[in-house]
């Protein structure tokens, strides 16, 4: 967690707050240690990753942050009050573009190309990443539309766990880090 997640703020690069520290402390060592690790390019994400014990490295483009334009750092609520046509148009439109920034549309188009990329490499892969990167995963996953976005909530600190392959895609959803059923990533 940090300020700007239990605030409703679109990310604003903050790190994460001592209780979001703590947590992922507390659950290092709960993924798998054989798996190559990648972390979002936010502080949060890789402060995260560094807390869980993983050695990652940068994650490529395809799985960054979802550019929020010129409402990235401000809350929803501000936004809301201020754009409030713009707000009902982005939750609406997956091609909308938020504040300027990246639609949904195109975030779930690049993780999904990202996820059916052939691997040099087809190992387990942990990805520290940000909420919106994983709904984009589990919607290119399930066969979704874009428009199924809103419709996935990813809680801090939880694993989901896609396994398969391009076209046949498994999913497992929010079991919390740490807790028992497996190993996930």
């Amino acid at each position: 967690m940090s300020v700007s997640l239990r605030g409703a703020r679109f990310d604003d690069g903050a790190p994460l707050d001592d209780a979001g520290r703590a947590a992922a402390r507390a659950a290092a060592g709960a993924l798998p240690a054989d798996a190559r690790a990648v972390t979002g390019g936010s502080p949060r994400c890789r402060e995260t990753a560094g807390a869980l014990g993983l050695d990652a490295a940068p994650a490529p483009q395809a799985l960054a942050a979802q550019d929020m334009g010129r409402w990235r750092g401000r809350s929803l609520a501000e936004v809301s009050e201020a754009e409030p046509l713009e707000v009902a148009r982005w939750l609406a439109e997956p091609d909308f573009a938020p504040g300027g920034g990246e639609p949904v549309a195109a975030v779930c188009a690049r993780v999904a190309g990202w996820l059916d990329a052939p691997e040099a490499d087809p190992a387990r892969v942990v990805a520290v990443v940000e909420p919106e990167v994983v709904r984009a995963a589990v919607v290119h996953a399930l066969g979704a539309p874009a428009s199924a976005f809103w419709r996935c909530d990813v809680a801090p600190l939880t694993v989901t766990e896609l396994s398969g392959r391009a076209g046949r895609w498994n999913v497992r959803l929010g079991r919390p880090l740490g807790s028992s059923g497996g190993t996930g990533g």
